[in-house]
């Protein structure tokens, strides 16, 4: 694959992006703006505790309530399968699924949805849920990992027997999976050490944070055929979910995306989709179902909170010759935490020789945890970076210089066994450690300067791109892959890149399951790596495509020219046999319908050449000995990038991600009493950080391309969130001398280390 050069005409400027002026001006299609006619809206009743058994559900009051056009609850659903299921970024069970969308026997969290109305208005629908009788059987919830995994823990489901090591046991209880991966002899190792350090650390559970709210507008047609809308991070994805929960073909299921205000991560997952459509298919009307900010804390997939213990030995001179880690994460209702992901990017930035990770999977009573830019990496570097940060200080070294040390290259192991392709951390550690931020001291009483690095694998899985070739010269770029962070741009700049045509002349069309190959989700940091790989290839379609009709014009008994004799430069046909015979894109084009008709180039991909991203920050703080407040005073944030397509979009994503790290690190988190009822659900308590709260996060992009895309792209989105919580931390420990072990460092959580110290 070709290495980035600086002859690229599209690729590293910065245009306008196509959707930018409908969304400034309001003018793009969320989905709290689709409207059909004779449309009910639909609301959900949800339980009002966090575990309880379900005796029964009477619906008849809100059935007979006039403007109630239909009710459902889970009896309307098939019973669900017990499989696994391609249908995420991850498999998923469609039996728990199902059960999330719609609580059967059991409600396991405070919001668990029970029953769903639809109603000629919301004012009538929110009556109806008032008629709805439920009777509960209350159980005692259990709201903690450590608390769960104790053998006398409430069980969630009664059901689940403890995998452990891949193999299934009898055990039921609370813990779905133990896992270990090992690389080396860490017993060894740790005998080798001449400084050992090891810290038990604690994580709360934290929310995406997107504004616009979870919806869906769902049509059930006489037909059986079903359409959806709804702001979603992969149509496909909700096709997939949405056919099995209601065990109908997914040909029968067309989804069309809205442009979605936010998601990192949780708009993956369907909450609403399946109970619409038997809302629907009961009324014979549309129905449209639109969360509530209450309802999007208690009922949605937020991170998981997590227990995390770090064991890491090194020699005098600063080799680690040794690691380990265990992490327990929370799952929340359902089997399906991020640990595994965790687990492979704890010690991912280092070249340890002997390392060890055991994970567990623990269900209990919150919501189910879904993806949140990196899931698992946050929590995990919190733990290994700040343990890092302490062993430069017991070494007496800079903690860059440690990381130097330490840092893996190409070809190095990570502890789940796999190699290192390309990668490029020590760039990262080298640009943090020039910038002109860390080389300038930092002076006064109560503040603090601190380090982390950070990594994400990234994923590339499947993606089509069609592109259509208009009269003028003009290309329609049709793609399945939403757009979150500006991807309509990124992928479009490739194919004009490929095509050498102006980037204005690509119009990027996201479209629905119906009109473009299967993509699949807008998330694991793929979309301008893998949907701009599709894009290359099918402009490349179109390019050979092309030079067949030249060939076809030039073509004589005479002067015989093949599509091999026609060069492409600069966007010019060339015929290599007579140089004087030339033709523009635009020429080509314009004769379309005189040399066999319309052109069409395709591609659909899977690539494998995936390049994982390293990041490494510097922050300073100063701490407020009086509140325990932190003020973030400067943050830089060097990332390798691989190939910056559009710098402003790269930038935008990192200071982005810098800035949800942030939040976690020092405000961000669910508060719950011991009834298991979250008690900060808006955004008014849910304290996120705001632009009065933070500086300019400054970027530096470190440009390592990555050999596995033919322009070197790597995903930038989602590493940007994973050092900032570490970073802070020793920051924080660096003005106050006091080493933070839990998430988050809230003034008051800093106060009370302050003034009572470990």
């Amino acid at each position: 694959m070709a290495e980035a050069t600086a002859d690229y005409k599209v690729i590293g400027t910065r245009p306008l992006r196509p959707d930018g002026a409908d969304k400034v001006t309001g003018r793009a299609i969320y989905g709290g703006d689709v409207r059909m006619t004779g449309m009910l809206h639909g609301k959900i009743l949800r339980s009002p505790h966090a575990h309880a058994r379900i005796k029964s559900i009477d619906t008849s009051k809100a059935e007979a309530l006039p403007g109630v056009k239909a009710v459902m609850t889970a009896s309307d659903l098939p019973e669900p399968e017990d499989r696994m299921a391609a249908a995420g970024e991850v498999a998923v069970n469609l039996k728990y699924l199902a059960g999330n969308v719609m609580a059967r026997d059991k409600v396991l969290y405070k919001g668990h949805a029970v029953a769903a109305v639809a109603a000629t208005s919301i004012h009538i629908a929110e009556e109806a849920l008032d008629l709805i009788e439920v009777d509960y059987e209350v159980l005692p919830p259990v709201m903690d990992v450590l608390d769960a995994m104790k053998d006398d823990a409430p069980i969630l489901h009664d059901d689940l027997k403890m995998m452990e090591f891949g193999q299934q046991t009898d055990k039921n209880c609370n813990i779905a999976n133990h896992f270990q991966f090992k690389l080396g002899e860490p017993e060894d190792g740790f005998k080798e050490a001449d400084v050992i350090i090891e810290r038990e650390f604690n994580t709360a559970t934290v929310h995406q944070g997107y504004i616009e709210p979870h919806n869906a507008t769902v049509l059930w047609h006489e037909d059986g055929h079903l359409d959806v809308w709804t702001s979603t991070q992969g149509q496909f994805v909700v096709q997939k979910q949405t056919s099995e929960v209601l065990g109908i073909p997914v040909s029968d299921v067309t989804v069309t995306p809205c442009e979605i205000g936010g998601g990192f991560g949780g708009k993956i997952p369907v909450y609403l989709e399946p109970a619409a459509a038997i809302l629907s298919k009961k009324s014979g009307k549309p129905v449209k179902i639109i969360m509530s900010r209450i309802e999007e804390f208690d009922a949605t997939g937020p991170t998981p909170g997590s227990n995390m213990t770090v064991k890491i030995g090194a020699k005098n001179d600063g080799k680690v010759v040794a690691a380990e880690a265990v992490l327990k994460f929370e799952a929340g209702a359902y089997p399906g935490s991020p640990v595994t992901a965790g687990a492979m990017c704890i010690f991912a930035p280092y070249a340890f020789p002997n390392m060890q990770v055991d994970g567990y999977d623990v269900v209990l009573n919150k919501p189910k945890t879904a993806a949140y830019r990196a899931p698992g990496a946050t929590n995990a570097a919190y733990a290994s970076e700040t343990v890092m940060d302490e062993l430069a200080e017991k070494l007496g070294m800079d903690p860059l210089e440690l990381r130097q040390i330490n840092g893996t290259k190409e070809g190095e192991r990570q502890v789940h066994g796999v190699a290192f392709p390309r990668i490029g951390y020590m760039e990262t550690v080298h640009a943090a450690l020039e910038h002109e931020h860390y080389a300038t001291p930092l002076t006064g009483p109560n503040r603090g300067r601190g380090v982390a690095s950070g990594f994400w694998f990234n994923v590339g899985f499947q993606s089509s791109v069609v592109i259509n070739v208009n009269s003028d010269g003009t290309v329609n770029l049709i793609e399945g892959s939403t757009d979150i962070g500006g991807t309509r741009a990124s992928i479009a700049m490739q194919a004009a890149e490929a095509m050498e045509i102006p980037y204005e002349d690509v119009k990027p069309h996201v479209v629905n399951t119906d009109s473009i190959g299967y993509t699949d989700v807008t998330g694991g940091s793929r979309t301008t790596f893998a949907t701009g790989y599709a894009a290359h290839d099918a402009a490349l379609d179109v390019i050979a495509q092309m030079k067949g009709r030249c060939a076809g014009r030039w073509n004589s008994d005479e002067a015989p020219v093949t599509a091999d004799d026609v060069d492409y430069s600069g966007g010019t046909f060339i015929n290599k046999k007579n140089a004087e015979q030339t033709m523009t894109f635009k020429e080509v084009a314009a004769t379309l319908a005189r040399t066999g008709g319309p052109l069409t180039g395709s591609a659909t991909v899977q690539p494998r050449g995936v390049g994982g991203a390293f990041a490494t920050h510097v922050v300073d703080v100063e701490v407020d000995p009086d509140t325990g407040k932190v003020q973030i005073l400067r943050y830089t944030a060097t990332q390798d990038v691989g190939t910056a397509i559009h710098p402003s979009y790269v930038e935008g994503q990192i200071q982005g991600g810098a800035v949800q790290g942030i939040g976690w690190a020092l405000n961000e988190e669910f508060v719950y009493n011991d009834d298991g009822n979250m008690v900060n659900a808006s955004f008014l308590d849910y304290r996120m950080p705001t632009s009065l709260d933070l500086p300019m996060i400054d970027t530096v992009l470190v440009e390592v391309p990555n050999p596995g895309h033919p322009y070197g792209v790597r995903g930038v989105g989602e590493v940007p969130i994973v050092p900032p919580p570490a970073a802070i931390a020793n920051a924080i420990y660096r003005a106050t001398g006091k080493r933070m072990t839990d998430l988050p460092m809230s003034p008051s959580a800093v106060l009370n280390k302050l003034n009572n110290g470990d």
